[in-house]
């Protein structure tokens, strides 16, 4: 990549206590920090979100977030690099949509569009169907635009399926409220 080249999105993501019984919060910003440690350079984040868990169950609520990066990392590479980042901080792969201690997730690698039976699918399948990676993307790159179907990001927020909660973290309602995607017509 060179530095003309759109970023590199991540998003990150945690709901199970990890090391030391840490909160998810710390353990996302430990996982920046190793992030940058692996040859990823940070460029920027957003804040962080707490989501209800997609789909709807029992398990703890999300802490969310997403980051531009930059990196000499082809996708592939840089997809084994969070797998192994995500395996450092505890993270066991098993059932799909299951609790996590860490979740780094390639949501996109520039204009990249890459299918096939080998990861990663590019960009994510199912970014664009995730309150909680649109809205802190939407806060770090309000011009973003999938590179498959040419939405901007809040296009993709508009569109998104009713009945998920995603709601800034740690910040002040004052006269705003949580985002909550509902069904049309309920207010």
């Amino acid at each position: 990549m060179t530095v003309a080249d759109p970023d590199i999105l991540i998003a990150l993501g945690a709901n199970l206590p990890g090391a030391a019984d840490a909160a998810p919060v710390a353990t996302l910003e430990a996982a920046l920090e190793e992030l940058e440690r692996r040859d990823i350079d940070l460029l920027a984040r957003s804040g962080w979100w707490e989501s209800a868990p997609v789909p709807a169950s029992d398990q703890p609520w999300y802490v969310n977030g997403v980051v531009a990066i930059r990196t000499a990392l082809d996708p592939v590479a840089l997809l084994a690099r969070l797998h192994e980042i995500e395996a450092g901080f505890g993270r066991r792969r098993g059932v799909r949509n299951e609790a996590r201690v860490l979740d780094l997730d390639l949501i996109a690698y520039g204009a990249v569009v890459r299918r096939g039976p080998e990861p990663p699918i590019l960009p994510h399948p199912r970014a664009a169907e995730r309150a909680f990676v649109l809205f802190p993307l939407a806060e770090i790159r309000p011009e973003w635009r999938h590179p498959e179907t040419g939405a901007g990001v809040r296009q993709l927020i508009a569109r998104l399926p009713a009945g998920q909660i995603c709601r800034p973290l740690g910040k002040p309602w004052g006269n705003s409220r949580p985002i909550a995607v509902k069904p049309p017509g309920n207010p």
